[in-house]
């Protein structure tokens, strides 16, 4: 039987949307009073997991889940042992760098050398500044990031956005984009190639799905 594990969040809701479009049925996960966290889909054909957004690579690379939907972010901060597979065109959103409106930057290359950065993303964002060659201390925040620059703590933040909302209500502005994110397919490498659950032919159907969308 094929498992599918999926992202808590943001994610969740298109995720089970695109799965029904290959037959697979997940959205008992979208009733507030279920609270399951593993459930077998209304064909019998496969198992959902439920887990945090981070968590769902975590998952695949073991084997618990022989496929799994991700943002690109989480992939690029993890870097997992998985298969990346197919781009699902949905969560559309980018990692930036932010800083106060009133801050004297406006590039990360403005930034002081060994000043602070605040991020959830620490992988990510050390990356980022090792490639401008600039030294710069990344200070680990799993909160409200936004707090960094307005205490003082940090002269920027490095941190997911989608429509920019929050940066701009609590004063901050972004200055670059590292890359841009979408929701990723992927897959445990074994279980694709032996084709665990007749996987490749679920995986067909959905990269169909989403060209014929495009």
């Amino acid at each position: 039987m094929l498992t599918v594990a999926l992202p808590k969040g943001e994610l969740l809701k298109n995720s089970i949307r695109i799965l029904q479009d290959v037959g697979l049925d997940f959205s008992a996960f979208l009733d507030s009073s279920n609270r399951q966290l593993q459930i077998s889909d209304s064909s019998g054909k496969a198992k959902g997991l439920l887990v945090r957004a981070q968590d769902v690579p975590v998952y695949v690379e073991y084997g618990q889940a022989q496929l799994g939907i991700v943002g690109y972010d989480v992939l690029r901060e993890k870097k997992p042992q998985v298969a990346q597979l197919v781009d699902l065109q949905f969560g559309h959103c980018r990692m930036s760098v932010a800083v106060k409106q009133s801050s004297p930057y406006r590039s990360a290359l403005e930034l002081p050398a060994h000043g602070r950065v605040a991020s959830k993303y620490v992988n990510s964002a050390r990356e980022y500044f090792h490639s401008l060659d600039l030294p710069v201390e990344i200070v680990p925040l799993y909160g409200s990031v936004e707090l960094g620059p307005i205490t003082g703590m940090s002269e920027a933040i490095v941190d997911l956005v989608s429509t920019g909302r929050t940066l701009r209500e609590n004063g901050l502005l972004e200055i670059e984009t590292l890359f841009e994110s979408t929701a990723r397919l992927i897959a445990h490498p074994l279980s694709y190639r032996l084709n665990t659950g007749n996987l490749l032919g679920c995986v067909e159907q959905l990269r169909s799905t989403v060209l014929s969308t495009v």
